[in-house]
């Protein structure tokens, strides 16, 4: 089983790499309806519509405009999540979200932070990174979806 070092990740929004960040994290899930008949003795349910959202956590860094300068409260934002890094074939993912809050904390005794939550606002893709070739969309090479 492989894994891998939290230390390789790397947040973007669109091309830009967020500074300082500490952490971040993906949720998916999916909504489900009751799909139980007259006669069963188990309840049977169905899945319906799919949804991701999630938060970043950083060092509050003013001077990164096009990272966390990109993160304003209510903004559709292209996300980049790479777990791996982003060297040729590494796995990240990736779709269009929209900022649902942002908090600063601060202490005398640490360093100042920010969180931004956000939702995701269609579908979250799966793809490979690599920069000399064909983009691995969802297991297939783009231009060979026939």
């Amino acid at each position: 089983m492989a894994t891998h070092a939290g230390s390789e990740g790397i947040v973007k929004v669109g091309d830009n790499q967020i500074a300082e960040v500490k952490s971040w994290s993906l949720e998916e899930v999916s909504d489900t309806v009751d799909a139980s008949v007259i006669g069963t003795a188990w309840r049977k349910h169905q899945a319906t519509i799919k949804s991701w959202s999630g938060s970043i956590e950083a060092f509050w860094d003013e001077a990164d405009a096009a990272g966390q300068g990109g993160l304003l409260i209510g903004s559709e934002i292209e996300l980049n999540l790479y777990p791996e890094g982003v060297a040729d074939g590494r796995r990240y993912f990736t779709g269009t979200a929209i900022v649902t809050g942002i908090s600063r904390q601060g202490a005398f005794d640490g360093i100042v932070e920010s969180s931004f939550t956000f939702q995701g606002n269609d579908e979250l893709f799966e793809r490979s990174h690599n920069d000399g070739g064909a983009v691995i969309i969802d297991g297939v090479a783009a231009g060979d979806e026939d």
